[in-house]
């Protein structure tokens, strides 16, 4: 089991790093993009992973020149996902490690989804009674790469942040997480890599 005894309390991203539903949340992006006039490009969809849908809005649209409604647009990606009606799959690698420190230290999650969907998706993995907290991007004023999330979730732990240690998927979120001043173990392909 990887050694996490030099920190207090650990942060998990939820997508990608918790529960694989990135394949999902593309797919859901592709219409999205296509419903809109938004050329989509799969990598750099990837690579906003952890991004606020609305974020991520303001971002197709300063990208591709459009003024999209960032609410009309997320409200339509939430549809599109939701049709697909799929049951979650977790992470083995990191949810082992959940499971090994839960009982030694807080966990927390916190993550760029929406409170219900984040809500529903902890839920019917079974890893919402196994973490002290939830912050999802429905709580906070600045999603990630800015490290209020991650901040918050040491706050809501009561660990002070510099003595948490996250696990993320994306590069946003290991720069959210630095800028936290924590430290970020990068989770990829469902792999954690040292």
């Amino acid at each position: 089991m990887l050694d996490l005894s030099q920190y207090q309390g650990i942060v998990f991203d939820m997508d990608g790093t918790l529960i694989d539903s990135m394949g999902e949340h593309m797919l859901a992006w592709e219409q999205t993009c296509k419903h809109f006039g938004y050329p989509f490009d799969a990598e750099y969809m990837n690579g906003l992973g952890g991004v606020p849908t609305q974020a991520t809005v303001v971002l197709l649209n300063q990208k591709h020149g459009l003024s999209h409604d960032p609410l009309q647009v997320a409200q339509a990606k939430r549809r599109f996902w939701e049709q697909m009606n799929s049951a979650p799959v977790t992470i083995d690698a990191t949810i082992a490690v959940l499971e090994h420190y839960r009982t030694r230290m807080p966990v927390g999650v916190g993550t760029g989804a929406e409170r219900p969907h984040a809500e529903k998706m902890l839920r019917d993995t079974g890893l919402m009674d196994k973490i002290q907290t939830l912050v999802t991007a429905s709580d906070v004023r600045q999603g990630k790469p800015h490290p209020e999330t991650f901040l918050q979730v040491a706050d809501n732990l009561g660990v002070p942040a510099q003595h948490c240690v996250v696990f993320e998927d994306t590069e946003i979120g290991r720069q959210a997480a630095e800028a936290a001043g924590m430290d970020c173990i990068m989770v990829e392909n469902g792999r954690i890599l040292l």
